[in-house]
Parts: structure tokens; sequence; C-alpha cells
């Protein structure tokens, strides 16, 4: 994979107007607020295009602004000491990354990747700050979505330590299940190379725990990523 200036001049950059199908209406930390308040933050923020597989930010580069998707997906990995690939999280639209940047100079520590053409608004820490004195509320808000990420990573981390690779992928299949939904049928949110380095495992492994997962009956490969959940119970005892 091919690194890339993470802030070249040959992105599509301009300043976001007051779109409130986008950006910052579509985000848990800025949403609540009221509609001129937004608007006061879009007008800071840059609008910046990415082409699939383009690096948007890499570890060890200066962590000073906001990402927020606008369109398209984002995965957010980072790579051992020997170069092998741990992917982190997936960013859809609505979702952000470099919020540690809000607090203090740092580095990233991680790397982000489109996945597809990804439209990114930029929001610089300097600007941010000041509506974090502002609004108080996107503090609270951040502070959640902190909490929300460090639970997810406590639980992958244990997972890794504890469960074997079939219940790592049966806990997986079964967390993407629409609890609102009717149906038991669920679209992967990733490739099987991504869900393979997501649950610390290589792509052959997913595979062939599939087909063992669809051999004992509690699942149905429809497709690469369409798959139906037969036996939600035996699933979850795997």
């Amino acid at each position: 994979m091919n690194s890339k200036d993470c802030h070249s001049e040959v992105h599509n950059q301009n300043h976001c107007k007051g779109n409130y199908n986008s950006c910052v209406s579509l985000v848990p930390i800025f949403n609540h607020l009221r509609e001129e308040q937004m608007d006061e933050i879009m007008k800071t923020a840059k609008s910046v295009t990415y082409k699939r597989g383009e690096i948007i930010y890499q570890a060890g580069s200066q962590s000073d602004s906001l990402y927020i998707v606008n369109k398209g997906k984002i995965r957010i990995y980072r790579l051992s000491d020997s170069g092998k690939e741990q992917l982190v999280r997936i960013l859809n639209p609505g979702d952000f990354t470099g919020e540690l940047a809000l607090f203090n100079e740092a580095l990233h520590e991680s790397f982000a990747e489109a996945m597809v053409e990804t439209q990114v608004c930029m929001i610089k820490r300097s600007e941010l700050q000041e509506f974090l004195l502002k609004y108080p509320s996107i503090s609270l808000k951040i502070l959640a979505e902190f909490s929300k990420r460090l639970e997810q990573s406590e639980k992958q981390t244990t997972r890794f330590a504890t469960e074997k690779v079939e219940t790592r992928l049966a806990l997986f299949l079964a967390e993407c299940l629409d609890s609102g939904a009717q149906t038991m049928e669920i679209v992967l949110p990733m490739s099987k190379k991504d869900l393979a380095s997501y649950l610390g495992t290589t792509p052959e492994t997913i595979s062939r725990k599939l087909t063992d997962l669809e051999e004992c009956g509690y699942i149905k490969q429809k497709s690469n990523k369409n798959i139906e959940i037969i036996d939600l119970d035996e699933l979850l005892l795997v």
C-alpha cells in the first residue's frame, strides 16, 4: 500500500456550505445543536475528496484536525512492528476520527484509508477548541463517543485473548443483526480480508469457518457478503 501525502493539494478542497444533509448534521457530537450553531461550525469546515485506496492520514503524522465522513467509507488500521495489519474500525457517513486532536498536539497512531471514493469534512483543532468552549455540550457528546470506543476496544482485546476464531466470528455475525429488523439476514460491513484483520486471523480461515458454520446449519451464505442466520441460539454457543 502506497502512502500518500495526507493533505495533498491535488485533493478537491472546498469550504463546506450550510448543507445540513452532510457533515455536521450527521454527527451526534454536533446534530443536537441549533441550526444556526451548526451553520457556524460548517463555515469553518473544509470538504476534501479522496479516491479509493488513498491515505487520509498515517501513523506518525501530525494530528491537528477532526475528520467527519460525509460520503463514502474509511478503514482505520494499525501496523504491528512486524508489519501485520490490524483493522481497528470502519467509518461510515456521520462517523468521525482524529478526535484526539481536540485536546492536545499529538501524532496519529493509526492509518486512515478511503475504501471507496470518500468525501470528508475537516475542522482544525484551533477552531474546534473554540466551539468546545462556546458549546460545552459538544464535549459531553465527545466523551460519550470516547466511552463507546473504549468499551468496544476492550471487548475486542478480551476476545482476542480468550476466544477461539470461530467464537469471535459467531459473535461478530450476531452483533451485525439489526435489533429492530424482522429479518435474520445480514450484510457483512466489510470484505472478508478486512473482517479477518478485524478478528485477528486470515481470510482463508474466515472462509473456512463460515463454511463450517453453514455445514452445522447455523448460517446460510447467500452471496459473498449476504448471510442469513438460521439458528442464532446455537451460533452464540459456538
